[in-house]
């Protein structure tokens, strides 16, 4: 299989580190298109032996596409690429926002597929929910899901709304976690603790305890109530999180990042 990644960032190097270490292609059928030659050196350590600054002809020899550029560069793009994009070829988009009709009118093709992809994708933690057209035969999405395999974990979803809710829930989610982790941390540090065992304490707390959920019958609310002991220190924190309206607010936040991720979609990409 033939890959072209258009769009050589952070997800571009993710998907082409991922692809190249699980042997999906080798490195002679996988090529990146970046404009910014400050990119270049990071993507040749990877292994990326092919990398072109603009499009060219070599567009239509990929068998798949990859859309890593950021939604707001789409518009810019379609006029760039369009002239050598092939019928017969396989988009996968990880543009937020940016829904599939709006791929098939701007670049006149019929199979695509949608992902929205984390930053885990980089050490192969992460996490893609992803859909497709029509068009896409079952040969082709079970390919496309095999390469998102090896980035982490995948859902498909017949409904394509999932995927700005998708967006919202883990493609932002590891921000929401981070966030978290550095008020707890910084909490740690005003407590006496200093930086570096500060982190080690953060840290540890989140990793042991997703470890431990992964292996527990229990549900959250149930952990919760285990850990919190009656008139005890847990108890207190989770009653002021809980007075605070923590839990509506983490919601709120997550409903804001797919209204987002709805208004990326909202654009005249003819412009």
């Amino acid at each position: 299989m033939k890959i072209l990644i258009i769009g050589g960032g952070n997800m571009g190097q993710s998907f082409a580190k991922s692809f190249i270490n699980n042997f999906i292609t080798d490195a002679g059928n996988f090529a990146v298109l970046e404009k910014d030659t400050g990119k270049f050196e990071a993507l040749k350590k990877i292994g990326i032996k092919h990398i072109y600054q603009s499009p060219n002809e070599k567009i239509a020899e990929a068998d798949l596409v990859v859309l890593a550029v950021k939604p707001q560069s789409f518009a810019a793009l379609v006029g760039e690429i369009r002239n050598f994009i092939s019928p017969d070829q396989v988009i996968l988009s990880i543009m937020a926002g940016i829904s599939i009709g709006q791929i098939k009118a701007q670049l006149g093709v019929e199979k695509i597929i949608r992902a929205m992809p984390n930053i885990s994708a980089q050490i192969g933690e992460g996490m893609s929910v992803f859909t497709s057209s029509d068009a896409v035969t079952r040969i082709e999405l079970v390919t496309v899901q095999n390469l998102l395999e090896s980035t982490g974990k995948n859902l498909y979803v017949a409904d394509e709304d999932l995927i700005d809710a998708g967006t919202a829930v883990s493609g932002s989610g590891p921000a929401y976690v981070l966030y978290f982790m550095e008020a707890i941390m910084q909490a740690s540090i005003k407590l006496g603790f200093t930086k570096p065992q500060a982190e080690m304490l953060t840290y540890q707390t989140f990793k042991g305890i997703v470890e431990f959920y992964q292996n527990s019958p229990d549900d959250y609310r149930q952990l919760i109530d285990k850990i919190s002991s009656k008139g005890g220190t847990t108890e207190a924190a989770i009653r002021f999180l809980d007075d605070n309206k923590t839990n509506e607010l983490i919601q709120k936040a997550v409903l804001k990042a797919y209204e987002r991720a709805k208004e990326l979609g909202r654009y005249d990409s003819s412009k």
